[in-house]
């Protein structure tokens, strides 16, 4: 390996480097129970006007 390879590999890693942590900072987190989507309640069935539970 002479050195313009090893100074293309350094500076293709930078570049993807610092690409993964742009789009890492774009990513906004969410916000649990927005939009109504924590208490899901059960419409139909013997369950009717019940809050869902997740039961395992």
């Amino acid at each position: 390996m002479n050195k313009f390879e090893l100074k293309n590999l350094k500076s293709l890693a930078s570049k993807s480097e610092k690409r993964k942590s742009f789009f890492r900072s774009l990513i906004k987190p969410v916000q649990a129970g927005a939009n109504g989507t924590l208490d899901y309640v059960v419409k139909e069935g013997s369950g009717k006007n019940k809050i869902a539970s997740k039961k395992q």
